[in-house]
């Protein structure tokens, strides 16, 4: 006989309709000659209407420059009828503020919705019942799923354990007996889990700045290695600092860390230890591009460029020695040199 599939859809909150006077996220559906219609997506995409009049402060003109089907955006509640389920939003009402706190609470909720149906399906549970003893009694401890399923990557136990259930059972005597359970199974747990882990543990971030470096002093080539070092001597065990050389005379700074505020902060700090440090002798550095988080991409295309530089480097053949031992004479006068040993 086959097994039932479970319900993987539900709304995101516990409250069946949002409160008047809250901005929820709206997807355009249709628009009409004087009302839009849209779905609450954090309301398992109910229907909701707007005005016309409740699109712009300012007047309508096209109603298609404000407002176009499929477009996800922000919206305010206006008014809510339970009884009918009618749902009024408008645009005009929202501040900036309202907006920015919208889309926040969205992106969290949106992924903390997309873990609860990966488990739901993958441990074949039904996904609001899922919600009503796992998810929403996180909402209510923690203002926000999102905050517990951090804290769930290094400690699951002390969130989910606390987490319990009431089971109804015929006990002896036929008398019916209450008794308070886990809230779910060891194996719905491990899916939990498992899927947290792998959706919301934080991936080090790289930080970059570009740097052009030159001495020209004798043993200048000596002096420029010494202040990579230096930079490299800025970095710390959470945020380590790797200086390459991309093709005299530029130079890349790199760092990987959690937290891109302390990363650009240390590259920074390698930065100003590497230019004391070539100043000192002389030297010149010049910041091309400032420390700053780059994405995978940036580092691939770089990656490329440099092992490109390397080839053709490794193909020219004759006097790349020679350009790096003059740069090495630094101040000295090789035709004064030159007329003293023919004296």
């Amino acid at each position: 006989m086959a097994t039932k599939a479970p319900n993987l859809e539900c709304r995101m909150y516990e409250a069946k309709l949002p409160e008047v006077d809250t901005p929820v996220m709206i997807r355009v559906n249709n628009i009409g000659d004087v009302c839009t219609y849209v779905s609450l997506l954090e309301y398992n995409n109910i229907e909701g209407m707007i005005l016309l009049s409740d699109l712009s402060r300012r007047r309508v003109r096209s109603v298609g420059s404000l407002i176009k089907v499929g477009r996800i955006e922000p919206a305010m509640v206006l008014r809510v009828n339970p009884e009918k389920g009618y749902i009024d939003l408008s645009k005009r009402r929202l501040s900036e503020g309202d907006i920015q706190a919208c889309e926040e609470r969205y992106s969290k909720s949106k992924l903390v919705h997309s873990i609860m149906q990966h488990v739901a399906q993958t441990a074949n549970v039904d996904l609001e019942d899922l919600y009503i003893h796992v998810g929403w009694p996180l909402y209510r401890k923690y203002s926000h799923a999102f905050e517990a399923f951090k804290l769930i990557v290094n400690d699951p136990d002390s969130i989910l354990n606390s987490l319990t259930r009431e089971l109804k059972e015929i006990g002896p005597g036929g008398k019916e007996v209450t008794k308070v359970v886990p809230a779910i199974s060891e194996e719905v747990k491990d899916v939990l889990v498992k899927d947290i882990r792998r959706r919301m543990t934080p991936q080090p971030l790289n930080i970059r700045a570009e740097i052009e470096m030159k001495c020209f002093q004798f043993d200048g080539v000596l002096h420029i290695k010494e202040a990579m070092r230096k930079a490299e001597a800025a970095g710390t065990k959470e945020c380590p600092v790797r200086i390459k050389l991309v093709a005299p005379p530029l130079y890349v700074l790199h760092a990987q860390t959690l937290d891109k505020e302390q990363g650009i902060s240390i590259l920074n700090k390698a930065v100003a230890a590497c230019t004391t440090e070539i100043e000192h002798h002389k030297g010149k550095l010049t910041v091309k591009e400032a420390p700053r988080a780059v994405s995978e991409r940036e580092d691939k295309r770089l990656a490329e460029h440099m092992a490109k530089l390397y080839r053709e480097n490794t193909e020219v053949s004759g006097d790349e020695e020679s350009e790096e031992d003059d740069t090495g004479l630094g101040d000295v006068d090789v035709e004064s040199r030159s007329s003293q040993m023919t004296e």
